[in-house]
């Protein structure tokens, strides 16, 4: 087996609820459940009673009534984030973030002046241990696909190495799902195939898992079970795009309702655009359905903008053009995603510029925001509501 396992992947246990632990002694050692109408994190102690992420909270506190439930706090884990991220640039600067909450980190070039990769994983997870005061699990394996199966195994607060020629015996026995792409859906499949280890997987040829998965999912986990996996750490990556999305729960919601949460949705990632110096073309609305279904509404302005007016009355004319269906089968989740990102000083405006008033009211909102804290101002909508809840999707790593 060829190279060295130098490649990292960090993940942070349970961690909304890991910060609510952290930041709330009483907390600690008790289960925790982030998110009323729907679990958003779960600690280990409610995850041992069965909760899990995106369960209705009813259920989830059928499993656990004593758990604690607490509301979010998205700046807590954004900050908590920073400083994580923070250890990782300094622990290398071959860093990929997949989210607000794990990354990739190559330091094979290290060995001289760090240690070995696994010495510089234990350091890492101590650093984030006494820095920021939370868990992590690290996986250390020659691939990104083997690292991510080395850290989920490792967990809780665990660091798992998987040398190159100890790569077969870990992954072959491992149940399928641990795969990098195989959800519910695929998992049942496969079960009914009888295929229930990555080991079974790999035993067919290639061209029987195509036909059995479809083409392209075939052609990745059969790829994945082989243990080939190409893809080196990304660093030059940027995000193509920025979102925040609500979960529901499962009361009916009044147009009025969801338009104040589009509002507080639009005007955080609006900010956020200005803060970058991006700009964004596309506007994409996420709704799921009382029945669970989904479904994806997008669309593209003329000109890029940071405008929070013009990316308001995008969304909303999205959202109008869902209402039908989110009457006939009731809504428990929104979001907004701002894709086609780009530099706002690479943008040459065009006359006229018919949003001088909205750019102006945007400058001085931000400038507020920036001096007395995000809660400080809000539209007349957002009053008396908490503009907390809103969940990063995938923000930003640059």
């Amino acid at each position: 087996m060829r190279g060295e396992a130098t490649v990292l992947h960090a993940d942070l246990d349970a961690f909304y609820a890991s910060v609510e632990q952290r930041d709330a002694p009483a907390l600690r050692g008790r289960p925790v459940i982030v998110g009323g109408g729907v679990v958003l994190a779960a600690s280990y102690e409610a995850k041992a009673r069965g909760v899990r992420t995106a369960m209705g909270g009813r259920q989830a506190r059928d499993l656990c009534p004593d758990a604690v439930v607490v509301p979010p706090r998205m700046e807590a884990y954004s900050e908590a984030s920073r400083a994580v991220f923070a250890i990782f640039r300094d622990t290398t600067p071959l860093v990929e973030g997949l989210s607000i909450d794990e990354a990739f980190l190559e330091v094979g070039g290290l060995r001289r002046i760090a240690g070995t990769p696994e010495q510089i994983a234990v350091r890492l997870r101590e650093r984030v241990r006494t820095e920021v005061g939370l868990p992590i699990s690290v996986g250390v394996a020659r691939t990104k696909f083997l690292a991510k199966v080395a850290s989920a195994v490792s967990k809780p607060d665990g660091l798992l190495v998987v040398e190159p020629d100890e790569e077969q015996g870990f992954l072959l026995p491992l149940p399928v799902e641990r795969l990098w792409g195989v959800g519910a859906v695929t998992a049942e499949k496969l079960h009914r195939l009888g295929i229930r280890t990555v080991g079974q997987l790999a035993e067919l040829e290639a061209a029987a898992a195509e036909r059995l998965l479809g083409k392209a999912t075939g052609a990745h986990l059969h790829a994945l079970a082989r243990l080939r996996d190409p893809r080196p750490v990304d660093t030059t990556r940027r995000r193509g795009s920025i979102g925040s999305q609500r979960a529901l729960g499962n009361r009916p919601r009044s147009l009025d309702e969801l338009d104040l949460m589009l509002t507080q949705i639009v005007d955080r990632l609006a900010r956020r655009l200005r803060e970058r110096d991006r700009v964004c073309r596309t506007v994409v609305l996420r709704l799921r359905f009382g029945d669970y279904t989904k479904a994806t509404r997008s669309r593209t302005v003329r000109f890029p903008t940071d405008r929070t007016a013009v990316v308001l009355s995008v969304a909303r004319a999205l959202l109008a053009a869902s209402a039908p269906r989110i009457a006939e089968r009731g809504i428990t989740l929104i979001g907004i995603s701002l894709s086609q990102l780009g530099h706002a000083d690479s943008i040459q405006p065009e006359l006229p510029i018919e949003w001088e008033d909205g750019a102006r009211l945007d400058t001085v909102l931000d400038a507020v925001r920036d001096r007395f804290g995000a809660a400080s101002v809000a539209r007349a909508a957002q009053l008396g509501h908490d503009p907390g809840w809103s969940t990063p999707v995938l923000p930003e790593h640059e």
